[in-house]
């Protein structure tokens, strides 16, 4: 079967590393939510503070629901906070909404991971959906074994989107960092807490990355199996 053949032990150190990088975050979001920033500001006003001071006037910060949902749309040029995120205080709200602040300050200049990810969700999308019950029906049906072939295909498209996205958010939180001393927003001894909280942040990229190259290697395998039938 698909999901449940001796090739499932490829996840193995995917699912070892998202556990693990699930444990980071949340002890390190958790532990620095309990500090709280020197400044006073909230995530919301360290965000449009960072954007004033690199002239982005232009880039709205709101407020939405849920926890850790946060993220910055280059469509409507929005940084969304989550409300812990938007009015919380702490050192880890500050850190997120820097990243985020981090995103925007790439969009406005170009960066090019950035610009590269934007084209490939299309794509990514389509492949991370359609790739897998393509990869179902070819193998269920063997004379529509082709489909196999192109959902390999399509889902590799969301396996690259995963790889560009390490890039794009590993440069975000170097920027929010630099910003953050940049504009005075966090004392020296703030920002390793800072770091520790992007950097944990950070590992959950990693772990999706690893999770989605060794599924499209796993895929491979099964369907290398297939034809040697």
């Amino acid at each position: 079967m698909l999901f449940w053949d001796p090739t499932m032990v490829l996840l193995i150190p995917a699912i070892l590393l998202s556990l693990y990088a699930q444990f980071k975050i949340s002890t390190a979001y958790k532990q620095y939510s309990q500090i709280r920033s020197q400044s006073g500001l909230t995530g919301a006003q360290a965000a449009r503070a960072l954007l004033n001071s690199n002239g982005l006037y232009d880039v709205r910060v709101e407020r939405i629901g849920g926890r850790l949902a946060d993220h910055y749309d280059p469509r409507t040029k929005v940084i969304s906070l989550s409300e812990d995120v938007y009015q919380g205080t702490s050192l880890s709200s500050v850190a997120v909404a820097a990243h985020e602040t981090g995103h925007a300050l790439q969009h406005a200049t170009g960066y090019f991971p950035m610009q590269l990810r934007a084209s490939f969700v299309p794509v990514a999308n389509l492949g991370s959906g359609a790739g897998p019950m393509l990869i179902l029906v070819g193998l269920f049906l063997p004379s529509f074994g082709w489909l196999l072939q192109l959902g390999i295909f399509a889902f590799a498209f969301a396996v690259l989107f995963q790889i560009i996205t390490l890039p794009v958010e590993y440069n975000a939180s170097h920027r929010a960092l630099l910003l953050l001393q940049k504009g005075n927003l966090l004392r020296s001894e703030e920002i390793r807490g800072a770091r520790s909280v992007l950097n944990a942040a950070a590992l959950t990229y990693v772990a999706a990355a690893l999770a989605a190259v060794l599924q499209l290697a796993r895929f491979i395998l099964i369907a290398r199996g297939r034809n040697d039938d």
